[in-house]
């Protein structure tokens, strides 16, 4: 309650005693709906779209992208109203903004930036919890409640394009990336910020990006690529886990549709949940990629998605931008549990874990 009332005395919002939480189905749905928005001022028409969405329960997150960004006043005002939406059960408000060149904050805009993981690692291992916590601090000052960091895949590709490119890891031994990256989470923790450990099951191994397409692992993925995971789980220092479109034969031998992690039973439930022990949040990467786009239609992908044990349903709203987006994939939830109680059930397991989260970190009460 602190966290969140210190939220609203920032932002400017009054304070709600009571925080009753959701019973039907359609409120539950809109729990599990993340998606992305245009427009970088509080009344533009994209953000007046996601906040009528999170008013009538369609959806219960958004994400930034840089353009989103016009100023740091103007993402201040943007997140106040995304909030007073619906105060007793506000939104995640995201973003990624890990260091170095993965960063929707600049400062271009006057927001203080901060060294790529690699450089963390190497340069100053020791400041580490200093460097995040003025990360967070910020980040919290403008109104954002969710984080998608830390990375911990191993650095084990030197040619990777999208981990080793861009510096995005801490390195290669387990140990160290576990020490940074709780650096990490428990200075978002302070600030009243949720983080999402990335990107499951590792993708410091691959030599192809799921932005683009499909990307098999089979042969180059490692066992020690969970070892992250399961430190930071056993550790308690896993709000939510982002599960990655990586596709592995070698664990996924029986599979003959070649799903991503992120659609796949075998991976949430089976390794990420019952081998490694994670009751949190399980989050998707973009399910607007090249690896899922380019495979599944909006409808299979929700479905699949949310059978395979997926919390979270995050979509960019890049490919085509549809300001309508997240209520056409609330609309595919909740006639999907009407239709199967064995995916409402799922539905009412997934919001129940989202509403644990969200009150853990104080963004309710």
């Amino acid at each position: 309650m602190r966290i969140f009332a210190s939220l609203c005395l920032v932002l400017g919002l009054a304070v709600s005693s009571s925080a009753a939480p959701a019973q039907s189905l359609e409120d539950m749905a809109g729990q599990m709906v993340m998606v992305g928005f245009s427009g970088d001022t509080a009344d533009a028409a994209g953000v007046r779209a996601v906040r009528e969405q999170i008013a009538r329960g369609e959806i219960g997150g958004v994400m930034y992208l840089r353009t989103n960004v016009d100023s740091l006043a103007a993402v201040r005002g943007i997140n106040r109203r995304l909030i007073a939406a619906r105060p007793w059960l506000p939104p995640f408000i995201a973003l990624d903004q890990e260091g170095g060149e993965i960063e929707r904050l600049t400062a271009a805009v006057g927001f203080g930036e901060i060294p790529s993981a690699r450089a963390v690692a190497s340069d100053a291992p020791d400041r580490a919890r200093a460097i995040y916590a003025g990360l967070a601090d910020e980040l919290a000052r403008l109104g954002f409640n969710a984080n998608f960091g830390p990375v911990v895949d191993l650095d084990l590709n030197p040619d990777n394009p999208i981990i080793a490119r861009y510096q995005r890891a801490f390195g290669s031994d387990p140990d160290q990336v576990v020490a940074l990256a709780s650096a990490f989470v428990e200075a978002h923790r302070d600030a009243g910020i949720a983080t999402a450990l990335k990107h499951f099951p590792g993708h410091g191994s691959s030599a192809g990006d799921t932005h683009d397409g499909f990307v098999d692992v089979t042969g180059l993925w490692q066992p020690v690529e969970l070892e992250p995971y399961r430190a930071m789980i056993d550790g308690g220092l896993a709000d939510m886990v982002m599960v990655a479109h990586l596709f592995n034969g070698d664990v996924q031998g029986g599979d003959s549709r070649q799903l991503p992690a992120s659609l796949s039973r075998t991976w949430i439930e089976g390794v990420l949940r019952d081998e490694l022990g994670f009751t949190g949040v399980a989050i998707s990467d973009d399910l607007e990629m090249g690896a899922i786009r380019s495979r599944f239609d909006l409808h299979d992908t929700v479905v699949r998605a949310v059978e395979a044990g997926m919390d979270i349903l995050l979509f960019s709203n890049t490919a085509a931008y549809d300001p309508a987006l997240g209520s056409e994939i609330h609309r595919v939830l909740v006639e999907e549990g009407r239709a199967d109680p064995a995916f409402a059930a799922r539905i009412a397991q997934s919001y129940g874990r989202i509403i644990a989260l969200k009150r853990k970190i104080g963004i309710i009460p």
